[in-house]
């Protein structure tokens, strides 16, 4: 993975790790929600998706894009970060496709995914 954060450790567990919790801004109790997720790290970007259907950390970043990604996994990190959708049908797909969604395309149908699933590019601030 290329220097993303500039902290070799880190960028070291973006490559590798899978789970993450982030912390979103609840969009209608204005109150920190955290939320254990996966991430795809896919050509030195990172993505936050899911499958099909309302998801409230989505709604929670449509309304306030920052976030707080924590790693937890072979590093201990917390990064401040904002999310912009991925509405971008090529993105999307391109993204679903990597070997890394594989679980994803195991659940449902990639052109339902591509679709329909929730998705945010995370930068890091």
């Amino acid at each position: 993975m290329a220097n993303i954060t500039g902290r070799p450790e880190v960028d070291a567990a973006l490559a590798r790790d899978l789970t993450i919790d982030i912390t979103t801004m609840g969009r209608q109790s204005g109150r920190p929600r955290t939320v254990e997720i996966w991430f795809l790290a896919v050509d030195d970007r990172i993505f936050i998706t899911g499958t099909p259907g309302p998801r409230d950390w989505y709604a929670n970043l449509l309304a306030d894009d920052s976030l707080t990604f924590h790693l937890k996994e072979s590093v201990r990190a917390d990064l401040e970060a904002t999310a912009r959708p991925v509405d971008d049908e090529a993105t999307r797909r391109f993204v679903f496709e990597h070997p890394s969604a594989r679980w994803y395309r195991d659940q449902t149908d990639l052109d339902d995914l591509v679709a329909n699933a929730p998705m945010v590019e995370v930068t890091f601030r």
